[in-house]
């Protein structure tokens, strides 16, 4: 769902231009390592990052990793920004950018996570290939993650989810850490986001898996 546009946030976020990009992500495809204190860190990647409550607390968490945060509205995208400020980390990058293109800001190889969490379910069939778990996103995914690299996915939406497993399975990833209240279960959950917090919180059980990328020959 788009926020109703707020003009003055398009001057407010230029306060945090040392680490915010709202265009030209492309020109750090391969190199991002070079935007951060510890350039040889893994890097961590959240897609939809939101208002930025879980990539700010992750960030001030593990200051030992490098993070991005990808967001398509700029609109949401400024409380990123402003939970990062806040929270004084400077192991954080956050992207305006379309998710759809991630081959063009990253390198085959140069991921080490993904994050997707609570993404949009687009819950009508023919709508499957939009949705940030389709097989041809996961290829994508597999093909910029490091070997051994994993994507970290949470959502409130058991069609979605079983959607996910099933995609997982068939491009040969491998499943663990699968839960359908993830609350409830020994499987740690470090930070979550803000829509996480809203909905636990009514007693909507929230499921998790990880995925590792499927080894050199496997998947498609």
């Amino acid at each position: 769902m788009r926020l109703r546009r707020k003009p003055w946030i398009d001057e407010a976020i230029k306060e945090y231009d040392s680490f915010v990009h709202l265009s030209g992500a492309e020109q750090f495809k391969g190199k991002w390592n070079t935007l951060f204190p510890n350039p040889q860190a893994p890097l961590w990647v959240e897609l939809g990052t939101g208002k930025g409550n879980f990539i700010s607390q992750m960030a001030a968490l593990h200051g030992e990793v490098n993070f991005i945060g990808i967001e398509i509205q700029v609109g949401v995208l400024y409380y990123a920004c402003k939970k990062c400020a806040e929270a004084e980390v400077t192991n954080v990058q956050l992207l305006k950018f379309d998710v759809s293109r991630i081959e063009d800001i990253f390198a085959p190889g140069e991921v080490d996570r993904f994050f997707i969490n609570f993404c949009d379910p687009w819950p009508k069939a023919r709508h499957a290939k939009r949705r940030l778990t389709y097989r041809l996103f996961l290829d994508r995914y597999a093909r910029l993650l490091k070997e051994g690299g994993a994507v970290c996915f949470k959502s409130d939406n058991a069609g979605l989810f079983d959607f996910t497993l099933e995609e997982f399975k068939e491009r040969q990833w491998q499943l663990s850490e699968v839960t359908y209240d993830l609350h409830h279960s020994d499987i740690p959950n470090e930070v979550q986001t803000e829509y996480e917090a809203r909905f636990s919180a009514k007693g909507q059980p929230i499921f998790h898996c990880f995925a590792v990328r499927p080894t050199a020959g496997e998947g498609k």
